[in-house]
Order: structure tokens, then C-alpha cells, then sequence
């Protein structure tokens, strides 16, 4: 579709300002979802909250921002101008991946799905995150190059100029690219149930390797070739930066917009991480309070059984002296 409206003489939208950034607006079937999806959530969240069941609100919030930004990306001023400036494209991946699917993973939508199914499908549902396949499946070594090979995929390979130029690439791009965002932030934050529950210092791991990825991608992308060079020329955009200079400052929304993205994970991941900690301390110490007390019902029974020694009352228990060698003849000769 853009290449034949590239042969009729389309030239893109007009000049980018200030006020298209917060006015331009098209529709798009990316927003159209993206509304349903946060809709079904919403309705969701009611009729659990009308049951009488609990959910926090913070889930809420976190889930309709990720639907609102995705149909900012889709439909706003980022929608409007990713097909005619690399930045924006750039911004709209880098969204589709990191943005986008963390915040609905700490929206837990699988949780208030299992909330809300019957029985037959819950089973189901249950049997399936525990089954084999879904622990290998999300095993690190599998999760890692998911989440970090798209971008380099994307943009080192014809995939970016096909994307641009065909609708039906660019919404299989977009796709991929949330569903590998997805079952990355679900497994490292298990918000959701989960079918492993690997250490987060693991999650610390694949964020340094993404974060390795994204600079030399930056790198590539800013040093290397005009990507799609036969696209963007054909468009003869008259105005913003060149096509060299977009380029680079897309190669830089790549590098630093990625890494900047990835603050919110780390943060949430060490929340977790303390949280859990203190968790189990606090079950460690319940535990050990539990075996205490059992113990001293045990030392309390077995007195009682055997009675008193040092006088004939079988009523009295111990005291703590009469097992101290010293003190207990110094009283028995008083």
C-alpha cells in the first residue's frame, strides 16, 4: 500500500510540529483492539470486584496505560509518522516490545482470568502452565534469545523496508514483537502464575545482555547504511531531518530509549525480589516459632509425666535451679 502511494506522489503527512504531536490521529485496527482488550479487562475486574472478590488497583492502572500507549503508537502522532520518519518506526517498536507488554504483565491478566473462567476451563488452564512443554518453553536459554534477537532481526534483515512497505508485514512485526515482550516480562516478574519460577537474578541477567544488544545495535543501525534507502528517497519527504539524520536519531532511540525502558523492569524485579525475600524470612521464622513452641509443649508434657524430683508435690514442674548442680545442694542443704 505505501509503495503505490509513494508511485501516486504521496509524500507522507504534513510537517510534524508541536501541535500535530499532540493532534494528529488516525484510526488503526492495532487501536481498535487495543480498546477491546482493555474493555474485557475492565469488565473483568468488575464483576470479580462484584463477586466480592479483591484486586488491586495498581494492576488496573498498569494495564489500561499499557493500552492507552499502544494506541498512541498506533493511532496518535507515533502511528501517524512511523511510515515517513525511521525515529518514530523506532519508537513504535521499541514500545511494542519493552513498553507495552511489561505494563500488562503487571496488570496480571492471566490471574483475573482464572478468576473469573469456570472450573472447566480453569482445570485446563492450570494443567497447561505445569505441564512439561510450558517449563521448557520458558526455560532462560529459551526466553533470552526470544526477547533479544527481534530488534537485530527486524532491522539488520529485509523484514524493516518489507514492514514498511506492506501493511500486512508491519502488523506480523508488531504482533511478534508484544508477543515476545509478553512472555519475557511474564516470566521474569510472575505477577501472573507461572510454569517456572527461576531465580530474579536470572531476570538481571538477561537484562545485561539486553542492554549489551541494544548498543550494538544502536551502533549498527547508526554507523551502517541507510536502512530501506530506496523507501525513504522515493518519498522525497520535503521536510524534517534527512534520511541520515533520522536514521541516527532513530539509532539512538534504539540504544538509549531501550535501555531507558528497561529502568521501570529493573526496578519492579528488585521490588519483587526484596518482597520475596522478606517473605520467606517471615515464613523462616514462623517456622522456627512453630518448632519452639512445639518443643517446649514437648519438654512441658514430658515433666508432667515424669513429676517432680527434688520435692514429693506432683503438681509442681521444675524449676530452672534444680538442674544446676551448684544451686540445687546449696538448697537442699538450706
Amino acid at each position: 500500500m505505501h509503495a503505490l502511494l509513494i508511485a501516486a506522489g504521496y509524500t507522507g503527512p504534513p510537517p510534524l510540529t508541536l501541535a500535530r504531536v499532540l493532534t494528529a490521529w488516525q484510526p488503526s485496527l492495532g487501536a481498535a483492539a487495543a480498546v477491546a482488550f482493555g474493555a474485557a479487562y475492565w469488565v473483568g475486574v468488575r464483576r470479580l470486584r462484584a463477586r466480592g472478590g479483591v484486586w488491586p488497583a495498581a494492576r488496573s492502572w498498569n494495564f489500561l496505560a499499557g493500552v492507552g500507549w499502544l494506541v498512541v503508537i498506533t493511532s496518535g502522532s507515533i502511528g501517524v509518522y512511523a511510515g515517513v520518519l525511521f525515529w518514530a518506526r523506532a519508537v513504535q517498536n521499541v514500545s511494542l516490545l519493552m513498553i507495552v507488554p511489561m505494563l500488562w504483565a503487571m496488570g496480571a491478566p492471566l490471574t483475573l482470568l482464572r478468576e473469573l473462567a469456570p472450573p472447566s476451563v480453569r482445570a485446563p488452564l492450570g494443567r497447561a502452565l505445569r505441564s512439561g512443554m510450558a517449563r521448557r518453553l520458558t526455560f532462560p536459554l529459551v526466553v533470552t534469545p526470544v526477547f533479544v534477537a527481534p530488534m537485530p532481526l527486524v532491522y539488520l534483515t529485509p523484514i524493516y523496508p518489507a514492514s514498511l512497505a506492506h501493511g500486512w508485514v508491519a502488523a506480523l512485526v508488531g504482533l511478534g514483537l508484544l508477543a515476545a515482550g509478553w512472555l519475557y516480562f511474564w516470566t521474569r516478574f510472575r505477577v501472573d502464575p507461572t510454569p517456572r519460577t527461576d531465580p530474579y537474578l536470572v531476570s538481571l541477567g538477561i537484562s545485561a545482555a539486553e542492554v549489551v544488544l541494544d548498543g550494538a545495535l544502536g551502533l549498527a543501525v547508526w554507523l551502517g547504511p541507510l536502512l530501506a534507502p530506496h523507501y525513504y528517497l522515493a518519498l522525497g519527504r520535503p521536510w524534517g531531518p534527512s534520511p541520515r539524520l533520522d536514521q541516527i536519531i532513530g539509532a539512538g532511540v534504539l540504544w538509549i530509549g531501550g535501555d531507558l525502558a528497561g529502568l521501570p523492569f529493573l526496578g519492579v524485579v528488585l521490588r519483587r525480589m526484596t518482597s520475596e525475600d522478606a517473605e520467606q524470612a517471615a515464613q523462616v521464622d514462623a517456622e522456627l516459632d512453630r518448632e519452639d513452641e512445639q518443643r517446649a509443649n514437648a519438654l512441658a508434657r514430658s515433666a508432667a509425666d515424669t513429676g517432680p524430683e527434688f520435692t514429693g508435690d506432683p503438681e509442681r514442674p521444675r524449676l530452672w535451679w534444680e538442674d544446676h548442680p551448684e544451686l540445687a545442694e546449696r538448697f537442699r542443704r538450706r
